[in-house]
């Protein structure tokens, strides 16, 4: 099936989290599908680069520094559209791998605010000019952790339930307005922070994550993925995607080569 120009009216693309990774990667990607694309991200200087490279490439893009958990900041963020055509909730992230009986209640509570708040705060937002687009889609990057639970993962697990709860509930109340609810939910995705991050910058066992895994999935997959989505024809909602590599067929079974 052939890629959808966006309209006049759904040309405006804001993603969140765009400073790297997955986000970055759909910036590019809705760029060169045809989007104006907004950067948000905390990262200044990494999303003004980003506008730079997508601009100086023939498209068009412009940043704005944003903290999604700031919902002060963010409705004035929102205040600038009328109209928008995609918004893509990717900023989240995890923290830690602790079990529930030694987890850090401050981890949980920011992978809450940033996964869930986060994606409540910029939604919230920016549905009045989504609808007022006339063809508008939401897309919450969610995760296999939202589907099912594994071990050592239940701060990130309950928070990414919690944005398959948001996204799932939206659709039901929203239905027969002009606006998609669409749910990307990748497995293991291999990009230079998403580990590092969620041990405390500990390259050995960020790297184990990985270990023996010829091809994880890569933030070029999963933004291909997104794009796909949302160029659908605009009577076309894809409720919930689960992407996975092939060597993965669990959160918990996990195809590794040894040598």
């Amino acid at each position: 099936m052939a890629t959808a120009a966006p309209s006049a009216a759904s040309r405006i693309a804001v993603v969140t989290g765009a400073s790297s990774g997955i986000g970055a990667a759909t910036a590019r990607r809705l760029a060169s599908a045809g989007y104006r694309v907004v950067l948000t991200a905390r990262r200044k200087d990494r999303i003004e680069a980003l506008a730079e490279e997508i601009n100086a490439t023939g498209g068009q893009a412009t940043a704005y520094a944003l903290d999604v958990t700031d919902r002060t900041a963010v409705d004035e963020f929102a205040s600038a559209f009328k109209k928008i055509g995609v918004l893509v909730n990717n900023a989240g992230g995890a923290l830690g791998a602790d079990p529930v009986a030694t987890g850090d209640p401050a981890d949980w509570r920011q992978m809450y605010e940033t996964n869930v708040i986060g994606t409540l705060n910029l939604t919230q937002a920016l549905l009045p000019a989504l609808t007022a687009s006339g063809d508008g889609t939401i897309v919450i990057v969610s995760s296999t952790a939202g589907h099912s639970t594994y071990e050592g993962g239940g701060g990130y697990v309950a928070a990414k339930h919690g944005a398959h709860v948001l996204a799932e509930t939206l659709r039901l109340e929203i239905v027969g307005t002009p606006v998609r609810v669409i749910e990307i939910a990748p497995g293991m995705v291999k990009t230079d922070e998403f580990a590092l991050t969620r041990f405390s910058g500990d390259t050995e066992r960020a790297a184990k994550v990985y270990e023996g895994v010829a091809e994880p999935l890569t933030a070029d997959d999963v933004a291909d993925t997104i794009t796909w989505t949302v160029t659908r024809p605009s009577h076309v909602n894809i409720d919930l995607l689960v992407v996975r590599p092939r060597a993965q067929a669990s959160n918990t079974k996990v195809h590794r080569e040894t040598r």
